[in-house]
């Protein structure tokens, strides 16, 4: 899904960036005190009635929050229950486009006042945690089965978020991991170093040079790495001759 389907909604007609930023406040107070009733989020953002229920109908048409439909939430009342609003999986994705503003601000930081080496550093911490929790998983697969150990891998990457297939490539001894959800995918874009990090811990998984063909972060609509799955055979050799020819010495007739 794309970074604008996740986003925040934006400014609509006669709107401005104003309101945006409104309903984005709207949006993290919902998620922090959800559930939580229009009365009480017009008061805790000083809103009238009228424009909080607006933000609230646009961020349900957006489907990033729902009626909470749960029950035994605040003191009982007379008269039909006020609604109380939580945050949908779509809310979160747009909070965390905030998420990685600052963790893109954080290595820009980091790159400008110790260098690009301190961002390279992060890298490799970071994909030396995954790699942890990832190994016992694909270690189950049998000596130099790589094909095995891929889909071990891409079952693994899946539990972890990361929607992966292993796909084979006809005509080709080769099988491609492929990842439908990468969770830095806006930080990689600045930050390849992540990218590469993480394709050199699959290399080591999975006992083979691995490829990245493809990345979410450079544009492509899923990460793609190709991994040799088995060695291609080797080309006939001629067969000798029972008596090779002799060649005649220089200066002679042959």
């Amino acid at each position: 899904m794309s970074e604008l389907t996740h986003a925040v909604p934006l400014p609509g007609p006669g709107e401005d960036t104003t309101d945006a930023s409104t309903r984005q406040r709207v949006l993290q107070l919902v998620a922090g005190e959800g559930p939580i009733t229009a009365a009480d989020l017009a008061a805790r953002l000083d809103l009238t009635p009228a424009a909080i229920r607006r933000h609230l109908g646009v961020l349900e048409t957006a489907a990033q929050i729902a009626v909470h439909d749960g029950v035994g939430h605040g003191p009982a009342r007379r008269g039909r229950p006020a609604k109380r609003y939580v945050v949908t999986a779509l809310g979160q994705s747009a909070l965390s486009q905030r998420y990685a503003e600052i963790a893109t601000d954080a290595l820009r930081f980091l790159a400008d006042t110790v260098g690009t080496e301190a961002v390279e550093r992060f890298a490799a911490q970071r994909v030396a945690e995954l790699e942890a929790r990832l190994a016992p998983r694909v270690e189950g697969a049998a000596g130099g089965d790589v094909a095995g150990r891929v889909e071990l891998l891409a079952d693994a990457l899946s539990d972890d978020g990361y929607a992966a297939t292993a796909r084979t490539v006809p005509g080709l001894h080769a099988v491609q991991l492929c990842q439908g959800h990468c969770p830095v995918q806006h930080v990689a874009h600045e930050f390849p170093q992540l990218c590469d990090a993480e394709t050199r811990a699959f290399s080591r998984l999975l006992g083979v040079h691995v490829q990245r063909l493809a990345t979410l972060a450079g544009g492509g609509h899923v990460c793609t790495t190709n991994i040799p799955v088995a060695q291609p055979p080797p080309a006939a050799d001629v067969a000798p001759t029972t008596n090779p020819p002799v060649l005649a010495p220089e200066g002679t007739n042959a």
